[in-house]
C-alpha cells in the first residue's frame, strides 16, 4: 500500500495533473473493455473451488483449459470492441486538451495490449488463488508494486513524452508478472499442461454462468468507469485527476480486505461444493465482520487527517480530492460487508436473478449521477449516490441469500451487523470529537502520534464490542503464542 501510494505521488508530479487525468481516463475506456473478461473471472475461480473442494483433479484439468480457451475468445473480442467503440469514443466524445489527442491515442493501444496479458492471465492467477497459495500471490504483488515504483523513476530519464514512455514501461511490467504467474503454475500444477477440452456442454455451462455474471460486472463498469466518463463530460480532466487519485487510496486501502477475503473465498466455496453449509455461514460471518473491522482501522486515520495526508503525498491536490477520498472510503467500507455474501451467491451457482436485482440497482450509479450533475449539482453527488446504492446492495443480498441457500439473516444481523453499528456508532462520535476539539495536525511526527492513538482506540473497542468471547479468547491466545514464538 505504501509503494503503491508513494508511486502515485511520483506519477503526479512526472506527468502533471492534466496528462495524469488523461492516461486513467483512457486506462479507463480499456478497462471497461475488459467488462466480460471480469465477468468468465468470477466463474473460473468459482468452478476451480468447488473442483478442489470435490477432489476431482480430472475436472480441474478440464476446467482450468477450458476457460484459458474461453479468455482467448475473450481476448479476441476486447480488440474488436476497443479498435471500433473505444477508438471512437477517444477521438470524438472525449473531453482533452488538443495537443494530447494523439499521445492518447497511444496510451490507448499500449493499454489494449495491457489489459488482454491480463485477460490470457486470469485462469493462473484463479489456480493459485483455488489452490491457496496466498504467499506467492503476496510476494508477486509486491514485486510488481516495486517494479511500477521504478517504472516511475525511470520517467526522470526519459527526453519523449512522459506519458506514453510511462504506458509502454507499465506494459513491459505487467507481463514480466504474468510470465513468472504462468511459468510457477506450469512447474507447480500438472491442472495447468495445456489441453483442449471437448466437452461442449461445460463450455456452454462456464459461458452460461459467466454470462449473468456479466450483467453484473457491466454494472460495475457503469458504476466506476462509467461515472468517470460523466464527470469527463462535466468537468474536464482535472476532475478526472481528482478522481484516479481518489480511486489510488481506496483500492490501498481495499487492498487489505481484498486479500483478507481471497483467503476466505476458495474455503466458503469449498465448503458448499463438501455440504458443510453451517461452517460456510460461519465463514461468511467472520470475514464481513473481520473485513468491515480491518477496513476501518486503516480508514480512520485517513477519514480524520485527510487534508494534511493528501497534502504530505502530493503537494499539489487537485479540487475536490478530499471530499472524494472521504466520500469514497465510506462507501468502501459499505463494501466490505458484502463481498462474503457475493462470493456465497457465486458458489451455488443460482445467481441469474440475483445479478438482474444487484446489477440493476449497480448500474442506476450511472444515470443517477448523470441527471444529478445535469441539474447543477456538485461532482461528490457522485459518491453520494454510489454509498446510498451500496447500502440497498447489501440488503437486497442478504434477502437473496436467504432465498437460494436458506441464509440466516437474522443471525446475521445480531452477530455481525449489530455489532458493526455500535463500533460504526462510537467512531462517528470519536470522528465529531476529534474534529471539534483535537489540534489539525501540522508535522509527520504528530499524525504518526495521532494515528496510533486511533488505532489503539478502536482496537479496544473492537475486543470489547466487535468479537464475541470464543473470538476474544482466540485472538488473546493467538497474540501470546505469537510473542513466544511458539504459534
Amino acid at each position: 500500500m505504501g509503494i503503491t501510494l508513494y508511486t502515485s505521488r511520483i506519477v503526479l508530479e512526472q506527468l502533471g495533473v492534466s496528462d495524469f487525468g488523461v492516461y486513467n481516463l483512457v486506462a479507463g475506456i480499456v478497462a471497461m473493455m475488459g467488462f466480460m473478461n471480469a465477468a468468465m473471472s468470477s466463474a473460473t475461480q468459482r468452478y476451480l473451488a468447488f473442483d478442489i473442494g470435490k477432489n476431482d483433479p480430472i475436472n480441474l484439468r478440464k476446467t482450468f483449459n477450458t476457460s484459458l480457451i474461453i479468455h482467448g475468445g475473450i481476448a479476441v473480442l476486447i480488440v474488436l470492441l476497443a479498435e471500433t467503440i473505444g477508438l471512437w469514443y477517444i477521438n470524438y466524445k472525449m473531453v482533452l486538451p488538443l495537443d494530447r489527442i494523439y499521445a492518447a491515442n497511444v496510451v490507448f493501444q499500449v493499454s489494449i495490449f495491457t489489459l488482454l496479458v491480463g485477460v490470457i492471465q486470469v485462469p493462473f492467477n484463479a489456480l493459485i488463488i483455488a489452490k491457496e497459495r496466498m504467499n506467492i500471490y503476496a510476494y508477486l504483488s509486491i514485486v510488481e508494486a516495486i517494479l511500477k515504483l521504478a517504472v516511475v523513476f525511470l520517467l526522470v530519464y526519459f527526453s519523449t513524452d512522459k506519458l506514453i514512455t510511462y504506458s509502454f514501461l507499465l506494459f513491459i511490467v505487467t507481463l514480466l508478472i504474468a510470465l513468472f504467474y504462468q511459468i510457477y503454475c506450469k512447474r507447480s500444477f500438472s491442472e495447468s499442461r495445456f489441453m483442449i477440452p471437448k466437452d461442449g456442454d461445460f463450455y456452454k455451462e462456464l459461458i452460461s454462468y459467466s454470462g449473468w455474471n456479466l450483467f453484473g460486472n457491466i454494472a460495475g463498469v457503469a458504476k466506476g468507469q462509467g461515472v468517470n466518463l460523466v464527470l469527463n463530460l462535466f468537468f474536464g480532466t482535472v476532475i478526472n485527476a481528482a478522481y484516479a487519485i481518489t480511486n489510488q487510496v481506496s483500492s490501498a486501502i481495499n487492498m487489505f480486505v481484498v486479500n483478507l477475503q481471497m483467503a476466505f473465498n476458495p474455503q466458503i466455496i469449498k465448503n458448499y461444493s463438501q455440504g458443510n453449509l453451517q461452517q460456510m455461514q460461519s465463514l461468511i460471518f467472520q470475514a464481513s465482520k473481520i473485513s468491515f473491522m480491518l477496513m476501518l482501522l486503516l480508514a480512520m486515520p485517513i477519514l480524520l487527517n485527510t487534508d494534511y495526508i493528501l497534502t504530505l503525498w502530493l503537494k499539489d491536490v487537485p479540487d475536490d480530492t478530499i471530499v472524494f477520498v472521504q466520500l469514497a472510503l465510506i462507501g468502501v467500507l459499505i463494501e466490505s460487508l458484502s463481498g462474503p455474501l457475493m462470493t456465497a451467491a457465486q458458489a451455488t451457482g443460482r445467481i441469474k436473478w440475483y445479478q438482474i436485482t444487484i446489477g440493476t440497482l449497480i448500474f442506476l450509479n450511472l444515470p443517477t449521477s448523470y441527471v444529478l450533475l445535469k441539474i447543477g449539482l456538485a461532482a461528490p453527488m457522485t459518491f453520494i449516490v454510489s454509498i446510498v446504492i451500496s447500502v440497498l446492495s447489501l440488503i437486497f443480498r442478504l434477502f437473496f441469500l436467504k432465498e437460494i441457500l436458506n441464509f440466516d439473516v437474522k443471525k446475521y444481523c445480531i452477530l455481525v451487523l449489530f455489532r458493526i453499528i455500535l463500533i460504526s456508532t462510537f467512531a462517528c462520535f470519536f470522528y465529531f470529537i476529534h474534529a471539534e476539539y483535537i489540534t489539525k495536525n501540522t508535522n509527520f511526527i504528530a499524525f504518526i502520534i495521532d494515528s496510533s492513538l486511533i488505532i489503539g482506540t478502536l482496537s479496544i473497542v473492537y475486543l470489547l464490542l466487535g468479537f464475541n468471547n470464543k473470538e476474544r479468547e482466540f485472538l488473546v491466545a493467538f497474540i501470546k503464542h505469537k510473542f513466544n514464538g511458539k504459534y
